[in-house]
């Protein structure tokens, strides 16, 4: 009865993944998982359920997961459901050539149809001559015209002028809880956060990633140490529990919008919250209901509609995928792609992190902030040798898994990239000299150049697959020198990570 929804889900969930399932049917199985956690569930079913060994069927709005266990993808619209072979990436890549083939098909029946009304259109003695069958077949082409399926836009908003100073923190140290139970997130810690900087965040459950985003928002209060803020930010945070809306959920949707503000410009226009909300999904009977009688996603696009209206300049968003659908998540991430301020992203969802922010940083559970150069990847990396470096108390297939805290360490400062602490009593590894230091920077300076080259590479090939859609032989062929592109990439880059862990 203490524990809160998120660990019980995750209780369930632990409970479901030990009992021995020929068939298992999986409802967001990510929600209230950190990163972490995400990897290890996708690494467990694909060696639980591998192909031809009972079943596995998931809903899930996360897309780095969706691609990491799935051989098919359904999607579920408008009554009916199409089948994609592969992940998430192959039915977005299936699912523009159908709209392409569907445009195409459209477009000669649009042609047909403008040739069947001007026959029809010619005068009423020649009507009474017209084959009947014609007619009929005309009359079926007009009333075949397919619904336009909704659309999802989240417009621009504008933007408070920010300064060069936003936030920073200066030798910061943070607990939470007292006596026995207190524990420490922050160390020490100095970060200085710049004018369009976006920053993810990431770290197992109760590392202290909403925590350290609310210090910086100014709701709550370092135990030692200084929070300064610049004089024009002007901050919103969308929090997990959508508690925004609490306060207007006996209004209706496009009354709450409303509180915020009427209309907002954009571009050239004004447009109002009605057309705002209609853009976002919201259909006109929806634009009139309580806000209090809305579905998880629909609470979370009025939630983030409310907060860009207001037009803020320093963008804090926790978990922000949690009950969106994946249209809307590639809305967001489209707004998030051209938003001019400062970004600070918490989320387990690794596809949103790689899109929408240029860096990331760990909160490791040992009071230290580290910078991430290899993204996501090298948390996991760390998070492991953290494993590995603890001793062994009994049998535990997935430690951490399901996102338990760390214990707070004894790290000192703010560590950029630096590895996982070495076991207690272990000695000192020796330290590089400074030639070797200097010759690895000459040659992370020369992968950072094939990155490029590649990265370059794959962007040409992307363009041609694009232009040569239609031909298949010809996709399979530039698809093959994308995977080779793509694996020599990847061993550029754990090679740039190996030598970059010798040069801090």
């Amino acid at each position: 009865g203490r524990l809160s929804g998120g660990q019980r889900r995750r209780v369930a969930l632990a409970a479901l993944l030990t009992r021995p399932h020929d068939v298992v049917l999986l409802d967001e199985p990510t929600n209230h998982l950190d990163v972490e956690g995400v990897d290890w569930l996708a690494r467990h079913l694909r060696d639980r359920w591998p192909r031809g060994r009972g079943g596995l069927a998931v809903v899930t709005h996360d897309r780095w997961f969706l691609d990491a266990v799935s051989e098919r993808t359904w999607e579920v619209h408008d009554g009916v459901v199409d089948s994609f072979e592969g992940g998430y990436a192959a039915y977005v890549l299936a699912r523009a050539e159908r709209s392409r083939v569907a445009v195409a098909t459209e477009e000669r029946r649009r042609n047909l149809l403008r040739k069947e009304l001007a026959w029809l259109r010619r005068g009423p003695p020649a009507r009474t001559s017209k084959p009947r069958f014609r007619i009929e077949a005309a009359n079926a082409l007009i009333a075949d015209e397919p619904p336009p399926r909704d659309g999802l836009a989240l417009e621009r908003m504008a933007t408070a002028r920010l300064g060069k100073d936003v936030l920073d923190l200066e030798d910061v140290t943070m607990t939470v809880g007292s006596g026995d139970d207190a524990r420490t997130l922050l160390r020490d810690v100095t970060w200085r956060i710049g004018p369009g900087e976006r920053i993810g965040i990431v770290g197992d459950n109760g590392s202290g990633k909403t925590t350290l985003m609310r210090l910086l928002l100014g709701e709550l209060q370092p135990a030692a140490g200084r929070v300064k803020r610049g004089k024009t930010v002007q901050a919103a945070m969308l929090t997990q529990e959508v508690r925004e809306l609490d306060a207007v959920a006996d209004l209706r949707v496009q009354e709450a919008v409303e509180k915020v503000r009427g209309s907002v410009r954009i571009g050239d226009k004004d447009v109002t919250a009605g057309q705002l909300l209609e853009r976002l999904g919201f259909t006109r009977e929806r634009v009139w209901t309580p806000v209090g009688e809305l579905s998880g996603g629909e609470r979370r696009r009025l939630q983030l509609l409310r907060l860009l209206m207001g037009e803020p300049n320093v963008l804090a968003l926790d978990e922000p995928t949690n009950d969106l659908d994946t249209d809307t998540l590639a809305a967001v991430e489209d707004t998030l792609d051209g938003w001019p301020g400062t970004l600070l992203v918490v989320s387990h969802d690794r596809y949103l992190l790689e899109r929408v922010t240029d860096r990331q940083v760990a909160l490791l559970g040992d009071g230290r902030l580290r910078d991430l150069p290899g993204g996501v990847e090298q948390y996991l990396e760390l998070r492991r040798a953290q494993e590995d470096a603890r001793p062994a108390h009994g049998s535990l297939a997935a430690p951490s898994a399901f996102g338990a805290a760390s214990g707070s360490g004894t790290g000192v400062g703010s560590t950029a990239g630096a590895p996982a602490a070495a076991p207690s009593g272990a000695p000192a590894a020796p330290g590089p000299n400074a030639g070797d230091v200097r010759a690895a920077r000459k040659e992370l300076t020369r992968i950072e150049r094939q990155i490029a080259k590649l990265t370059s590479s794959e962007e040409k090939i992307h363009a041609e697959m694009a232009e040569k859609a239609t031909d298949h032989q010809a996709v399979l062929a530039l698809d093959a020198k994308l995977r080779a592109i793509a694996a020599e990439r990847e061993a550029l880059e754990e090679t740039w990570l190996e030598l970059a862990d010798t040069t801090t």
